[in-house]
């Protein structure tokens, strides 16, 4: 990615994943399965990730890139749900939501790990 577009996306993504996050958003297409919701959270925060990772590692933070970008993107999905619970009456704040943030942070994790094994051999 250009590192011009780096930081922008970052500030983007977080806006967009903020305004998701706290308004009630319909129209959200069906994947049919009963824990769609919990694939979202997942995948926006596996994106959320790699995204502060990619930018992190641009910076002069680049030896921490990827413990930041999980540490970043645990935290604030731990505060977006004290938001929902606090600040909306159509959210609320979802143990189970956490948790699939969580395995989409570390999924990523995972990603830019073995992603970096691979380059070393």
């Amino acid at each position: 990615m250009l590192k011009r577009f780096a930081l922008p996306l970052v500030v983007l993504y977080t806006l967009l994943l903020t305004i998701a996050s706290l308004v009630n958003i319909g129209g959200v297409p069906d994947l049919g399965s009963s824990f769609d919701d919990k694939i979202y959270h997942f995948l926006a925060y596996a994106v959320f990730t790699l995204i502060y990772f990619n930018y992190l590692k641009l910076t002069s933070l680049n030896t921490k890139a990827l413990l930041l970008s999980v540490v970043i993107a645990i935290s604030y999905g731990v505060f977006i749900e004290i938001l929902q619970q606090l600040l909306t009456k159509t959210r609320i704040l979802d143990v189970y939501d956490m948790l699939a943030n969580f395995f989409g942070v570390v999924f990523a994790m995972l990603l830019v790990r073995f992603r970096k094994n691979l380059k070393l051999k």
